[in-house]
């Protein structure tokens, strides 16, 4: 796909520059012994996995993680020399494929580590002639997924099997209060106390995402997983908000401009009539494309000034007030997420995270991947 065909409609841009200096700022946080994992799940929360694994692989990260496998396998497919790892469920024919190419697994509970255990894996490991490449996930506390920090039997003799290898012992934090982070950490390093115990040893031990890495310091253990960060999310009431530089832009073009009178009704709902005279511009982007599907509130921004959204945004359409934006033009650019339309602000004014606010940006949406002296360049997600 040409530039020129990628920005003709709907397109997110991505400042590579900000990803590069968002990992390299993560990664002078962490001591040199401390490895970072770069998350890349959920397409890299809409930033686009394949491009993102392959620019920081150049950058230098070696291990990426994932939520399932066959986001591992597209990252395998861009970046064969990685490490990948899985962070959630993988069934017996995944789990299969996923030992085939050197994926590692998470095993988080007697079920999961008995599928990872069983003789779909190690005979899949024998056929390959590799070894089953794991870590093991404790609940401590988001009740989500892991082993009881008091029972790890079932861990342990996964990681004395002979075709295993343990390579990590993790947990996630909840992140209610300092408090229960506190007892969250205590809770993992008991069951890996009780792993030593049992005399398994060699793993790294990590427990921190983007959130955990700026707040605990102190306990970076073995690895940090970072996502969110890499993308310009920066944690709340962190003291130094600059250092997370923001990266994505998503943006639309004008279709189409009319002049409406005051009472008529814009789009499909009724509820919110022009209070005056208005210049409509329709924009060439809807739900599917990410925008939230608000009804007479949010607002982007053209020539540097802020238009309000009219109405219920449309599955490939919205339209929007550009009364004061006099110089308005059909073809011209909207910034509906990006620059002035911070993603803090979009995603309160959705009422959603703001990794989802990501996230959500459409499949039928080209990344348009921007860098300093280097040529465009375009993918589909």
């Amino acid at each position: 796909m040409k530039y020129e065909e990628a920005v003709s409609r709907c397109w997110a841009e991505i400042d590579v520059d900000a990803l590069l200096e968002n990992y390299r700022t993560a990664r002078g946080m962490l001591a040199p012994e401390c490895e970072l994992i770069c998350v890349l799940k959920a397409n890299a929360y809409g930033v686009g996995a394949r491009q993102v694994a392959k620019l920081l692989r150049a950058e230098g990260a070696k291990t990426f993680a994932v939520a399932c496998v066959s986001e591992a396998e597209e990252v395998l497919d861009e970046v064969p020399d990685a490490d990948v790892l899985v962070l959630g469920l993988a069934g017996a024919l995944e789990a299969e494929r996923a030992i085939r190419r050197g994926i590692l697994l998470t095993a988080f509970s007697e079920n999961s580590a008995a599928t990872i255990a069983a003789a779909t894996i190690a005979a899949a490991a024998e056929r390959a002639g590799k070894m089953a490449r794991v870590h093991g996930k404790i609940e401590t506390g988001l009740h989500r997924l892991g082993f009881d920090p008091a029972d790890v039997n079932a861990l342990t003799a996964l990681a004395k099997h002979p075709l295993v290898r343990l390579e990590g012992v993790f947990t996630h934090l909840a992140l209610r209060s300092h408090e229960s982070d506190e007892r969250q950490f205590a809770a993992l390093d008991r069951a890996c106390a009780e792993l030593d115990a049992a005399g398994v040893r060699g793993y790294r031990k990590h427990a921190c995402d983007s959130i955990g890495m700026v707040r605990y310091p102190e306990r970076h253990m073995g690895a940090v997983r970072t996502g969110a960060w890499l993308y310009g999310v920066c944690p709340y009431r962190y003291e130094h908000p600059e250092r997370c530089r923001p990266v994505v832009t998503l943006k639309a073009r004008v279709a189409q401009l009319r002049t409406l009178p005051a009472g008529e009704c814009v789009g499909y709902d009724d509820s919110h009539p022009l209070s005056h005279d208005a210049r409509v511009a329709t924009l060439s982007a809807g739900y599917v494309d990410g925008f939230p599907r608000f009804n007479g509130k949010g607002e982007v921004c053209i020539h540097g000034r802020r238009a309000p959204v009219l109405g219920l945004v449309c599955m490939d359409q919205m339209m929007v007030d550009v009364t004061g934006v006099p110089d308005a033009q059909e073809g011209d650019e909207a910034i509906l997420l990006g620059g002035p339309i911070t993603v803090d602000e979009y995603a309160a004014t959705a009422a959603m995270n703001r990794n989802e606010a990501l996230s959500r940006i459409g499949k039928r949406v080209p990344r348009v991947y921007l860098q300093s002296n280097a040529e465009p360049v375009i993918r589909m997600p």
